[in-house]
């Protein structure tokens, strides 16, 4: 793509964007320019309504929500599960948003450990930890030892890891290769394909986890093979805090009993029956441990009212859209950092095939950074040990704050506003 410098260029691309007039749906808070959508997105008017509604459905119906609200509570993990499938390439029955992620990553993991002929699973040295803790723990529920049974593929510059290394890690011993599609740290976009059909040919089978991309990376799971995926949906869904998360299950294991089975994930035409023997979906909704969160699901629905608004009424082209429009920015944001920011550098891939929806930008002050630019009214996050994380998230942020914020950067920089902060201690980051 062909970038130029200065507010008119991003100016232009911004009258030219398609997606532009759905900024205009999300509350910014603070007037602020939001760049940490990687990590909680926005609330969009379409979730908040789609919550009241909730509320007033539980207001107005009470006990008779569960057949009588639109769409009925008693489905509703199903029913959003299938509007969300589209988005991850998966069919209907494939996906239910339940549970969080860290649990459905215990009860896939725990399923699909038992099941596999291997004892190993290979993760990466650069995942987020909730999947080693669940998985360590998965491995001790099933009376391995974790670090014999956990092959952990490692970096070799500390920002990405080599698929070939993957690749090699994945053996006749291999029971389930778990990795993030994006990596949270770098950005950096696995090719899930690659990884699934090597996991295959070896007798293993492959999860993923679908965090730092669902909602902004087009996937096409089934058609791939990928056997089980987990994700959150407070990042690029904007669904909320401690919103549902969700998962997929590849249709040729339905009617497995999940590790953690639960009376929600029971077959819904017996389960008020209430047999003492559990009898699974025959669906990915098995995987439904308790009952569904109903307020913390509905602004979900609102939040895939604005991805069906993006593609003319399909979720599908709305992902493809979004997607096009992160790569534009994304794109630009290197740009400009290579371009002024000399005492930084991109610690993300340069490929904009191989990187997902966010840009490190690396620094030595890399905390006093955020934090100098947060109260410069520029929200983004640090991780560990020198990534300022900026996300360009595609459905509320535009050229014009790109440049914005790389402005307010360069000036943190220039003037070292950054030495007016302590050094990190310990909390939250």
């Amino acid at each position: 793509m062909d970038f130029e410098l200065g507010a008119d260029f991003a100016a232009r691309r911004d009258e030219r964007d398609p997606l532009a007039g759905l900024a205009d749906r999300f509350y910014d808070p603070d007037d602020a320019l939001y760049a940490d959508g990687n990590s909680l997105g926005l609330l969009s008017a379409d979730a908040e309504a789609a919550l009241d509604s909730a509320v007033e459905e539980w207001r107005d119906l009470a006990i008779r929500g569960w057949t009588d609200a639109d769409p009925p509570w008693f489905r509703y993990g199903e029913q959003l599960g299938a509007r969300l499938a589209p988005l991850v390439g998966a069919d209907p029955e494939e996906v239910v948003v339940a549970n969080s992620t860290t649990v459905n990553i215990h009860t896939l993991v725990g399923t699909f450990y038992d099941r596999a002929e291997g004892s190993t699973v290979v993760v990466n040295e650069l995942d987020f930890p909730t999947d080693h803790y669940a998985i360590r723990a998965q491995l001790r529920q099933h009376g391995a030892d974790p670090d014999e049974a956990l092959t952990v593929v490692e970096s070799r510059d500390g920002r990405t890891v080599a698929e070939e290394d993957v690749i090699d890690a994945i053996d006749d011993d291999t029971a389930i290769v778990f990795m993030p599609s994006v990596l949270y740290r770098s950005g950096q976009l696995l090719d899930l394909e690659r990884i699934t059909e090597t996991a295959h040919e070896r007798g293993a089978l492959a999860g993923f986890d679908l965090a730092h991309s669902v909602g902004a990376v087009p996937h096409d799971l089934s058609s791939v093979g990928v056997d089980f995926a987990v994700w959150c949906s407070y990042k690029y869904l904007n669904a909320g805090p401690g919103a549902i998360a969700g998962l997929y299950v590849n249709d040729r294991f339905f009617g497995e009993t999940p590790a953690l089975a639960g009376w929600w994930g029971h077959e819904k035409e017996t389960q008020f029956e209430m047999n003492p023997t559990y009898t699974p979906a025959e669906t990915a909704g098995a995987y439904q441990i308790g009952t569904v969160p109903v307020l913390s699901a509905a602004p979900l629905a609102g939040s895939l009212d604005v991805f069906e608004d993006a593609g003319d009424g399909s979720v599908r082209t709305g992902v493809e859209a979004v997607r096009e429009k992160s790569v534009a920015l994304t794109e630009y944001l290197v740009f400009l950092a290579d371009e002024l920011l000399d005492d930084c550098a991109v610690g993300s891939p340069r490929d904009p095939d191989r990187r997902g929806g966010h840009v490190a930008i690396e620094h030595p002050e890399a905390y006093r950074v955020s934090e100098a630019l947060k109260a410069r009214g520029v929200v983004v996050d640090f991780r560990p040990p020198n990534v300022v994380r900026i996300c360009p998230s595609p459905l509320y942020v535009g050229y014009e704050d790109v440049w914005e914020m790389v402005q307010e950067l360069r000036a943190v920089l220039e003037h070292a506003e950054y030495e007016a902060f302590e050094k990190r201690g310990g909390g939250v980051t």
